[in-house]
């Protein structure tokens, strides 16, 4: 990694003529910046190098995938079969199991990067991104996120950015009435590890996603008593079909049936074994499971053994919530319920917003406005990738878009040779990075 003083640009020239350039150590990235080092920032950089075009990644955690290693519950496994979520280019092992855990799956994504040779910066958050319009470039600003280190704010300059830091940046954390009141432990399911530490206790279980139900049935596992709030209607899906996964099973028919009509299988099949869960509080919504998720972006439930705990009385669903006072809930149906500990399954936001100063590619909610397959490509130099909400998959469709095109441009930019080789004089703050 070259280090010297800025290539001549002259459209950056006049991008750099103003104090807040002077204020920071700048670096300028002979190639794409990709935010977020998870599993589509990955894909991104693997095909960055296939194509031979220089990048940087920068990720404020100090790992990869930092949503899976550090905010994800022991026993979690992939929900998909594996070759839905592997990443281009690199299959998973084939003595990895149909659904790899965790672990098995962290370890995969290290081999990845090991694999392409992708080197994030870690521990460095980006504080805003804005395209300089008079220099044609991008100015992106991050501050160092380690407590260790003395902080430090340097600002990139490049052609093109990489927003990759995914549907699931920031944990959602609802307000409640009287919930400063409760006084028992209350942690966002992003924190919870183990029903181990909640033995012979009785926990509400706010929210009836995926993370909730299986929360949930782990509570269960480990001798606690579950109460879900459920609030609103939710499909639940049996995880496989005769030995085979319900979602591989959706997809084969996707290629001959309409979606309305997969849908009514899907529920029916749902009904046949699972049985009727409206009547133990899982009422399903009117909009197929399928439709819901192309319309609204809600995945559908895939069960691993919760509806049965559910029947079976020992995970109790309750409505939603009025207010917490001290050791106690009230539901909004009149019951009172004691409890000991509440876990917040509520789900995650994009962070987009927060930082990106942009607003004709990105929607005020963090995710591209063009729908699926058309959200991977903004303009003037602005790339996504990660938020398809149709997971490992899409993410790895858009990360070979993305790639291929950065790739056609840099080739033929190279080849006119838009970037003179030879230096010219910058402001001392200023460091080049050749890449």
């Amino acid at each position: 990694m070259g280090r010297g003083t800025l290539p001549t640009h002259k459209k950056a020239v006049s991008a750099f003529e103003n104090e807040d350039f002077f204020a920071r150590r700048c670096v300028w990235v002979n190639g794409p910046v990709i935010v977020g080092a998870g599993p589509s920032g990955l894909a991104v950089a693997a095909g960055l190098k296939e194509h031979g075009v220089p990048f940087i990644i920068l990720e404020r955690a100090n790992c990869i995938a930092s949503l899976w290693q550090t905010r994800t519950y022991d026993r979690l496994k992939l929900h998909l079969p594996k070759h839905f979520c592997q990443l281009p280019r690199l299959p998973f092992p084939d003595d990895f199991p149909e659904y790899p855990s965790k672990d098995q799956f962290i370890s995969y994504l290290e081999s990845y990067a090991k694999r392409f040779d992708i080197q994030p910066q870690f521990n460095e958050s980006v504080q805003s991104a804005k395209y300089d319009e008079t220099g044609g470039l991008w100015r992106i600003k991050t501050a160092s996120a380690s407590e260790e280190s003395d902080k430090r704010e340097i600002e990139y300059i490049c052609q093109w950015i990489v927003v990759a830091t995914g549907e699931n940046a920031e944990k959602v954390v609802p307000k409640f009435f009287g919930f400063h009141e409760f006084g028992g432990d209350i942690i966002h399911a992003c924190e919870y590890k183990s029903g181990e530490k909640y033995r012979g206790k009785r926990v509400l279980v706010v929210g009836c996603g995926n993370s909730g139900m299986e929360v949930s049935l782990d509570l269960c596992s480990n001798d606690a008593t579950p109460f879900l709030v459920v609030r609103s209607s939710v499909h639940v899906l049996p995880k496989e079909v005769l030995g085979k996964s319900t979602f591989e099973l959706a997809v084969s028919m996707m290629k001959w049936m309409p979606l309305w009509l997969i849908d009514r299988i899907l529920v029916g099949i749902a009904n046949l074994l699972l049985g009727n869960t409206e009547k133990y509080g899982l009422k399903r919504p009117s909009l197929g499971p399928l439709q819901l998720k192309n319309s609204e972006g809600k995945t559908p439930v895939l069960d691993l053994g919760t509806v049965g705990k559910i029947k079976s009385g020992k995970i109790k669903v309750v409505p939603g919530i009025k207010r917490f006072s001290c050791g106690r809930v009230e539901l909004v149906n009149g019951q009172i319920l004691e409890i000991d500990s509440v876990v917040l399954a509520t789900g995650y936001r994009s962070n987009v917003p927060s930082w990106l100063r942009e607003s004709d590619f990105f929607s005020e909610n963090g995710f591209p406005k063009a729908p699926f397959p058309n959200g991977w490509k903004g303009n003037a130099g602005l790339y996504a990738a990660g938020f398809t909400r149709r997971g490992l998959s899409g993410a790895s469709e858009d990360a070979m878009k993305v790639a291929e095109d950065i790739g056609k441009i840099w080739k033929e930019e190279t080849a006119q040779k838009k970037y003179p080789t030879a230096p010219v004089a910058c402001h001392r703050r200023c460091i080049s990075q050749q890449f």
